[in-house]
């Protein structure tokens, strides 16, 4: 590791505190000078580093910049590898490019703003910078492809577990099946899982785990056609360090899927935190807009519906929307 990177993990262990030259030196075992010459570094690299004279060198907490030492000095896994850029294209499309090179497993891709960002069905996801995280994690799950679904819901419950943590519990995150979180009837986060599959073994070979939050509002707010059905975690309001902790938090979550990708302790807390139960909705297959009622998640993270004929079907697969009052 670069001296300048480790100097900016000690100083993202004391955000907000300042360290003196002659602390960090010590620490790393490297010459005062060569500290000076890593903080040089890092301001021109973008790193908002700030000094007080007789004090020492600190991040402010009001930063909310992307690092990937701030990431991994809050994470604390060595499982994952975080690979911290500020523009991409699209995150998943990126690692999967990476997935058929031999990238390990934990490798965690995770940037500010995605020009091409994607949703289900080859829908945009719209990622603009500075007001959201956009994280895709690559896993080699041993699994077979038809019990992939499990690792959407798993993550679904993660992301809802890490948004309590760090509101402290003042958001209450449910999720819309199968992949969306919502936070008072409004999407704030979207999960596209996308995979490889060996037609000989019927195994994934590996998944690409997409996840994107809106962590504020835009700026200008959203886009008009999905102003009113888009939300973000926090309004307006900026908070300390949110992206980097945001993005810890969550890969913290995710590491049951790399210790047990196929453990579906996690389905009971999936369906205790659905949004459609018990509630008037629309299928939509192709151009067909089928009304029914959803009555529950199955064992294998079906939404399970009763149609106006009185039949019923396990969806495994497709769109559902809240019916609108009326209809």
């Amino acid at each position: 590791m670069k001296t300048s990177q480790y100097v900016l993990e000690l100083l993202e262990q004391n955000r907000g505190k300042a360290v003196s030259g002659e602390e960090l030196a010590a620490a790393i075992g490297v010459s005062r000078n060569a500290v000076w010459k890593a903080i040089e570094e890092l301001r021109r690299s973008g790193v908002k580093i700030n000094a007080k004279t007789k004090t020492g060198y600190f991040l402010p907490e009001s930063d909310n910049s992307l690092s990937k030492e701030g990431i991994t000095a809050l994470l604390g896994d060595e499982r994952f590898t975080v690979d911290v850029r500020h523009t991409v294209t699209s995150t998943n499309d990126l690692l999967k490019q990476l997935a058929v090179t031999g990238t390990p497993e934990g490798y965690a891709l995770i940037a500010a703003e995605q020009t091409m960002g994607k949703g289900r069905f080859g829908r945009k996801f719209y990622s603009p910078d500075g007001s959201g995280v956009y994280i895709s994690l690559l896993l080699r799950p041993k699994m077979k492809a038809e019990d992939s679904l499990f690792i959407t819901t798993s993550a679904a419950v993660a992301v809802c577990r890490a948004v309590e943590t760090i509101s402290g519990g003042r958001l209450s995150p449910k999720i819309k099946w199968v992949n969306d979180i919502y936070i008072n009837q409004k999407k704030v986060c979207g999960i596209l899982t996308e995979a490889a599959v060996s037609f000989e073994s019927g195994m994934l070979d590996y998944a690409v785990l997409g996840i994107g939050i809106n962590i504020t509002t835009p700026e200008g707010d959203f886009p008009e056609e999905i102003k009113g059905i888009a939300t973000s975690l926090f309004g307006g309001t900026e908070q300390d360090n949110i992206r980097n902790r945001i993005a810890a938090e969550v890969l913290k979550e995710l590491g049951g899927l790399i210790d047990a990708p196929d453990d579906k302790a996690c389905l009971e807390e999936y369906k205790q935190r659905q949004l459609l139960i018990d509630r008037d909705i629309v299928v939509i297959k192709g151009d067909k807009r089928i009304f029914a009622r959803a009555l529950g998640v199955d064992e294998r993270a079906r939404l399970c519906v009763r149609y106006e004929d009185g039949s019923t079907e396990a969806l495994i697969s497709g769109e559902v929307s809240v019916r609108a009052a009326g209809n």
